[in-house]
């Protein structure tokens, strides 16, 4: 698993040492996973309602998963940034 490195202000560490017993790596990545999943939620209703007034979100759906994540894939590599695998 990666790891990465956080900074906190003084008051708040010194506030989370007073519960040692705390694991706040889980604490942190529990928020990060919550967080990104609001995140993805609202991108995909953006994404769904933008299909909706375009009039094409049947025609959407029927494009086969690997076709859309092919395409999608190459978009990243268009614009120069790492595609994110899961």
């Amino acid at each position: 698993m990666p790891n990465i490195t956080i900074s906190v202000p003084e008051e708040l560490y010194q506030r989370m040492q007073r519960f040692p017993e705390i694991k706040w790596s889980v604490v942190i990545r529990r928020f990060l996973e919550e967080y990104l999943m609001r995140l993805e939620g609202v991108r995909e209703v953006e994404a769904t309602k933008l299909a909706e007034i375009l009039g094409i979100r049947e025609e959407l759906e029927r494009i086969p998963d690997e076709v859309a994540l092919d395409y999608a894939r190459e978009a990243v590599k268009r614009r120069g940034r790492r595609a994110v695998r899961h």
